[in-house]
């Protein structure tokens, strides 16, 4: 039996990105391990039926000592396991976890580059100095024969090409992690004042400062509905929203931030406009959950956001860090019903036609099947 091991930083991102690809994975007759470090999601994967390995992982620096041991419980996990394949999520899971493959000889390795994270959009003299220390890591893990590097889209596989950092040759783009079109559908717009939903984490650089800008400036133009901010801080990343400023902002009145949602499919439901003003992204997932449940976006006009969003059919792009274009679109949305009803007829259409569960795991179990030499 073909054994597969799934890895990235937290359970978290295993069980809300890559659930549907481990179950397609055993579907297809495969033994199927998920790793990661530990927190709330893993007894939520334990009870998918899902062995789970412990990984030690930190989201936050570099650490020598701990950066030694994340290496060490990749290498004794793939010793110990004997994976024919291995697939990595995140940077620090793609960057030990590929060269512990080595180590290890796993037969098959495949990395998934999900977005040029907080390194590429954050402008400090700190991450220029660390993307130039990182180069030669990338270089290193995903130069392995026989391996596969899965973007999500062109723009960032371009980039790795470009820089050295991987070739061509062993380069996929498959757009997304996909989205299930049944869980997320579409429905009457809910009456009342037009609500706004930004469900993201709480991060800077996607876009926070710029959307409660663009709601003080709709509040002075007359807007009574509601913008709602839906997600959590993540402390272990460098640009995190604090608590007590989301608290702040909701004190002022400006926007409403409820926390962590689990059931997104319901909060969105009650949304007119779905909003993720980010600075750069892989392929983001909100935004096809948005598509699927017929929801009108407003995005960015960054990697990531417009490989989902055609401007003027299924949403509308503005510049990144410019919150009087993003007010601006965010008005000309909710005072169009009859052009939010349009968008969000072709966002389904979109979702339907490339980005669904099915077609995202098919294209993945594909790379899959030509990696392994004794079939899957």
């Amino acid at each position: 039996m073909t054994t597969i091991i799934l890895s990235a930083n937290t359970d978290w991102y295993l069980y809300n990105f890559r659930l549907a690809l481990a179950q397609a994975i055993r579907e297809n007759g495969a033994q199927i391990f998920l790793a990661s470090p530990s927190g709330p999601y893993v007894e939520k994967l334990k009870q998918e039926g899902f062995p789970w390995r412990r990984l030690r992982i930190s989201r936050r620096g570099w650490n020598p000592l701990m950066e030694l041991l994340t290496i060490y419980d990749f290498i004794s996990l793939y010793r110990r396991e004997k994976p024919d394949l291995v697939h990595h999520f995140t940077i620090k899971p793609v960057l030990y976890g590929s060269l512990a493959a080595r180590a290890a000889d796993a037969q098959a390795v495949v990395n998934s580059i999900t977005g040029l994270g907080y390194l590429y959009v954050n402008p400090s003299k700190l991450a220029a100095t660390a993307q130039v220390l990182i180069k030669p890591m990338y270089r290193i893990a995903l130069s392995k024969p026989g391996s596969r590097v899965i973007f999500q889209n062109l723009r960032d596989r371009d980039y790795f090409v470009q820089q050295g950092l991987v070739k061509n040759d062993q380069t996929q783009v498959i757009p997304g992690s996909g989205v299930d079109p049944d869980k997320f559908r579409p429905g009457p717009e809910p009456a009342g004042e037009p609500v706004i939903l930004m469900a993201s984490r709480m991060l800077w650089d996607k876009g926070v400062r710029e959307l409660v800008e663009a709601a003080r400036l709709l509040k002075k133009r007359g807007f009574c509905g509601q913008v709602i901010l839906a997600g959590a801080p993540d402390v272990g990343y460098p640009a995190s929203v604090t608590e007590a400023q989301l608290n702040d902002w909701t004190k002022e009145g400006v926007v409403q931030w409820v926390g962590h949602c689990e059931d997104i499919a319901t909060l969105m439901a009650k949304a007119h406009i779905v909003v993720l003003p980010s600075y750069g992204e892989g392929l983001p997932r909100v935004l096809l959950e948005a598509g699927a449940a017929g929801k009108p976006v407003v995005s960015t006009d960054v990697p990531g956001c417009r490989d989902i969003i055609q401007d003027g059919i299924n949403g509308l792009l503005v510049p990144p860090k410019d919150p009087i274009a993003l007010a601006n679109a965010l008005h000309w949305l909710v005072q169009d019903p009859e052009l939010r009803v349009r968008m969000g007829e072709a966002g389904r259409i979109a979702v339907l036609t490339k980005f669904t569960n099915e077609k995202v795991n098919h294209e993945t179990l594909e790379v899959y099947r030509e990696l392994l030499s004794n079939g899957f």
